[in-house]
């Protein structure tokens, strides 16, 4: 098991000026001479145009990263429930494991990370450097001889977050150490890919479903991001496999089942999460083909306000807009016009207002992992208009 901590190397402030310029599309020139005016947009043409920085939401991040920094463990994880959808949402015994040893939830882990980083902190630079440095280093303590990233029994889902969050933190603070984790961690995605083109729960396992061949597909673009070989192969296996999901006729024409394997009717509790994790499986492999995405966007449009109203708290809610936002962002400009604009608003508008006074949002432990889960999601999306996570470029 990988035990080293890494000692992150010194950024120079030219380097900083590149990686500004690469994640926040400014031009390297206006970096370094007269910085450009910055014009309150209020109908984008595309996604990533300049959003007008919102002092009601500068504020809500602050508290919510003020609460996630308060809750991470002085080994650099933070705690959340491994559940069982067996009924509503059940804790297994391996949350019992990682409270006993203090281990916490890889997965939750990799999201409060993340949470971090799109406000632009990296490891040991901005205020909150050292959670990111102590998150990084925590995960990376999870890395098996095999590439698995495992901790108190967790499975595929946490070694994707996990590997995603890795990426995104080697994307800014670039280490051999991290570099040659990643590789393995990419490794085993890769070697994991079942006959039919996907991934399951467990590593090896003879079936798959979109909820988790989506987080990894998200893990191997991050890894082509930084440039980690991935197999042309693989990702069009994965397609395949996706593809192989939508809907053909009918009254949901255009969808996606959760699996192919058994196809079951569609539920009012995870039909958003599946459309969402669909939509983003294909946008992460590159793919914006109208015939395969149309229907999903305009669904997951319609169906928001339904999901709020239905859900606001549960595990589906945020998993599903930890995607969706994914989708709505990427897809503005190319197969919608002014969709991000429309959900962040009402994104907004409801996470404003439904964020507790001490910092957090909710996530009952009979509903999901925990409030950790929750507030690391919601600060996610509020702050992709800042630009800092490249997994949310096209």
């Amino acid at each position: 098991m990988w035990r080293h901590r890494l000692r992150w190397p010194p950024m120079s402030r030219c380097v900083i000026s590149l990686v500004a310029a690469l994640v926040l599309g400014t031009p390297l020139a206006a970096q370094n001479g007269a910085a450009p005016e910055r014009k309150i947009v209020t109908d984008r043409a595309v996604a990533g145009a300049i959003i007008a920085r919102d002092q009601d939401v500068d504020d809500a991040v602050a508290r919510g990263l003020a609460w996630l920094d308060g809750q991470q463990n002085k080994n650099g994880f933070w705690h959340g429930v491994v559940g069982s959808r067996g009924r509503g949402y059940t804790p297994i015994a391996s949350y019992e494991l990682q409270v006993q040893t203090g281990s916490g939830h890889l997965g939750v882990t990799a999201l409060c990370g993340m949470a971090f980083l799109a406000g632009g902190n990296l490891p040991g630079r901005g205020q909150y450097g050292a959670n990111v440095r102590r998150a990084a280093n925590a995960v990376l303590s999870c890395v098996q001889e095999n590439g698995m990233l495992t901790t108190s029994g967790s499975r595929m889902y946490s070694h994707a977050f996990a590997s995603l969050f890795l990426a995104e933190v080697y994307g800014n603070a670039a280490s051999s150490e991290l570099k040659s984790g990643l590789e393995r961690c990419t490794h085993i995605i890769v070697d994991t890919q079942n006959a039919h083109g996907g991934w399951r729960y467990n590593a090896f396992s003879r079936d798959a479903d979109l909820s988790v061949t989506v987080c990894q597909l998200q893990a191997l673009r991050a890894a082509h991001n930084i440039g980690i070989n991935i197999p042309k192969s693989t990702i069009d296996r994965a397609v395949a496999y996706v593809v192989q999901h939508q809907v053909p006729s009918g009254r949901a024409k255009g969808l996606y089942y959760y699996s192919i394997h058994g196809r079951r009717a569609f539920r009012k509790t995870d039909k958003y999460s599946i459309q969402a994790a669909a939509a983003t499986s294909l946008l992460s492999a590159g793919i914006y083909e109208a015939k395969l995405l149309d229907e999903v966007v305009d669904f997951l449009e319609r169906d928001l306000d339904e999901v709020m109203k239905y859900s606001p708290h549960h595990y589906y809610f945020w998993y599903g807009n930890y995607y969706a936002s994914q989708v709505f962002f990427q897809a503005d400009g190319l197969l919608r016009e002014g969709c991000f604009d429309r959900y962040y608003q009402k994104m907004r508008t409801h996470l404003l207002a439904d964020q507790m006074p001490d910092g957090r949002w909710r996530n009952p432990t009979d509903e999901g992992p925990g409030d950790a889960f929750g507030t690391a999601v919601a600060c996610i999306i509020l702050q992709i208009p800042r630009h800092y996570l490249p997994i949310f470029q096209r």
